[in-house]
């Protein structure tokens, strides 16, 4: 695999990007920009692509996540360099059929590739997008970032205890959980 060029840096602005999405299956036109999300946290995730076999637990866990997510002030965004078109197919195809099934936020299309080599995702030589996640906060500064092998999904749990410890503004330490005392200076 081909060495990967990060450009979004944890601390500074995350990239801008613009791609169609699934936020109206109907005419798959609507857009997602970073500038949508102002104002909010954005949970940002980078997936291989669809109609595979890890992808799609990933997908259903924020999913079943969403609703919390959203009470903490967070929006969800998922994207690969598939088509929109592939991501309305896989979204309308039953999960018993390879399928997705609904979801409450939307898929992007990377199509171009762009936004994927801009966040240091890309595989160059697959030609797909490794399993990156970010979280953005209201004023559009990357606050965290993973990315990991393909075959390894992420954990919902760990992304909502990081967003959380994020949220606090205080200094976590190991294995902090939401409601424990944040670390003081002495």
């Amino acid at each position: 695999m081909e060495a990967l060029s990060f450009g979004a840096k944890v601390g500074r602005p995350a990239p801008h990007f613009d791609m169609r999405t699934t936020k109206d299956l109907e005419t798959l036109e609507e857009r997602a920009h970073l500038s949508d999300y102002r104002g909010q946290w954005l949970i940002m995730f980078f997936y291989p692509a669809d109609f595979t076999l890890v992808c799609p637990t990933e997908i259903r866990g924020f999913r079943d996540h969403y609703e919390q997510l959203r009470s903490l002030r967070a929006d969800v965004l998922g994207v690969s360099t598939d088509s929109v078109y592939s991501h309305r197919a896989w979204i309308e195809t039953p999960p018993g059929k390879n399928g997705l099934g609904p979801v409450p936020f939307p898929l992007a299309s990377d199509i171009t590739k762009e936004v994927s080599r801009r966040y240091g995702v890309l595989d160059e030589e697959e030609g797909m997008a490794l399993r990156g996640l970010f979280i953005i906060d209201p004023d559009g500064v990357l606050r965290y970032q993973v990315v990991h092998d393909m075959d390894i999904g992420r954990s919902v749990n760990e992304t909502m205890r990081v967003l959380q410890a994020l949220q606090s503004g205080g200094l976590c330490p190991v294995e902090w959980q939401p409601g424990q005392a944040t670390l003081q200076p002495a």
